[in-house]
């Protein structure tokens, strides 16, 4: 008899057997908007991983996407910083950082963890409730932070520039800044736990294309105490840790995983097929981000087989250890999307059958 979603998920992170490979496929929401009706026509032949997938059911027209992901628009969010956006379905980029001038901290609010997430408001209740139900369904229980929870955030409220000048003179003003996003974040953290949940996630970007953002001395210095603090109590409940970070991270991976996490989705070509599974295979639940530059857009449907096919011989074993993440954007093709779900149901039992 086959593992619940819930069983076989948690099996796999704690690497203790499983029998199949987690996978989830993510189309953004400028992928929808590009294709339409094309990328109906193409879940809806895959009902493995679109189980209740109904053609003709979005609005296209009339479709609102995320406050971040408006063309032409700006959102302000709880932090009060200033994001623009320019394609429908993708995040923007922040353009108005309301620490820019450290003369603003002592005017600064943080957002009231009681009754705001970074985004949008939150009624903790009705959080609670929906994680009661999903228990009483045997549904995996997960929640999280924002993505970029606390470095990009610091990058939001300061900007890039003056956030790097921070880091290496070692500003004062930075720690007490980080304390109050801690805090803040160590709030939400205690409230998911308090409601039993499987898995906390944490994401944000800590590299660049080819190489981190910060350095180990960096890392440790400014990131790892604040990761700690979140991750800790995270463990002591034995609850799952799921880090993100887009980007190349081998240059401070041991620091990563000092941290505590469990589960780490870390992207594939950009840090090395072979070099995620000298350092990570074993040491951590993979969570492997599949291409999102070059072969899924780009390639054809036998690349785009051949990759998946080798990181799931490289990075997986039968005790588990493995999940895949894979993030569809333009410019990708409907063809080229059916080839990762045919992909993704070939190999998902491959280390089972």
């Amino acid at each position: 008899m086959a593992l619940s979603y819930r069983e076989n998920y948690l099996r796999t992170a704690s690497m203790t057997g499983g029998d199949r490979i987690p996978m989830r496929i993510v189309i953004s929401g400028a992928t929808w908007d590009q294709l339409r009706y094309d990328l109906e026509d193409v879940l809806v032949h895959h009902p493995h991983f679109f189980p209740d997938f109904e053609q003709g059911k979005r609005d296209y027209d009339n479709y609102e996407f995320g406050p971040q992901a408006r063309a032409g628009e700006d959102f302000v969010d709880n932090y009060g910083c200033v994001w623009h956006g320019e394609v429908n379905g993708i995040v923007g980029i922040v353009e108005g950082h309301p620490l820019e001038d450290w003369s603003a901290l002592d005017d600064f609010r943080m957002p009231d963890p009681a009754t705001q997430l970074p985004l949008g408001d939150v009624n903790w209740n009705d959080v609670r409730e929906q994680m009661r139900q999903r228990k009483e369904r045997g549904e995996l229980c997960s929640a999280g932070t924002e993505h970029g929870f606390l470095f990009l955030r610091l990058y939001y409220l300061r900007g890039f520039e003056n956030l790097m000048v921070d880091m290496a003179t070692d500003e004062p003003r930075l720690q007490q800044l980080t304390d109050m996003i801690v805090e803040y974040t160590e709030y939400q953290i205690r409230r998911y736990l308090d409601m039993g949940v499987d898995v906390i996630g944490l994401a944000e970007d800590l590299g660049a294309q080819d190489a981190s953002v910060m350095g180990p001395r960096m890392f440790e210095r400014w990131i790892a105490p604040a990761y700690r603090r979140l991750i800790d109590p995270c463990r002591e409940r034995g609850v799952h840790v799921h880090n993100h970070s887009d980007g190349y991270v081998m240059d401070i991976i041991d620091q990563l995983m000092d941290v505590g996490m469990t589960i780490f989705n870390i992207q594939d070509l950009v840090n090395g097929i072979d070099d995620i599974a000298c350092e990570l295979k074993g040491r951590v639940c993979i969570d492997i981000d599949v291409d999102r530059q070059s072969i899924v857009p780009y390639g054809t449907p036998r690349e785009i087989h051949d990759l998946i096919e080798y990181e799931v011989r490289t990075l997986g074993s039968p005790q588990g250890g493995l999940m895949m993440t894979i993030g569809i954007y333009p410019p990708t093709p409907p063809e080229n999307i059916a080839a990762v779900l045919s992909a993704m149901e070939e190999f998902e039992r491959c280390w089972w059958e």
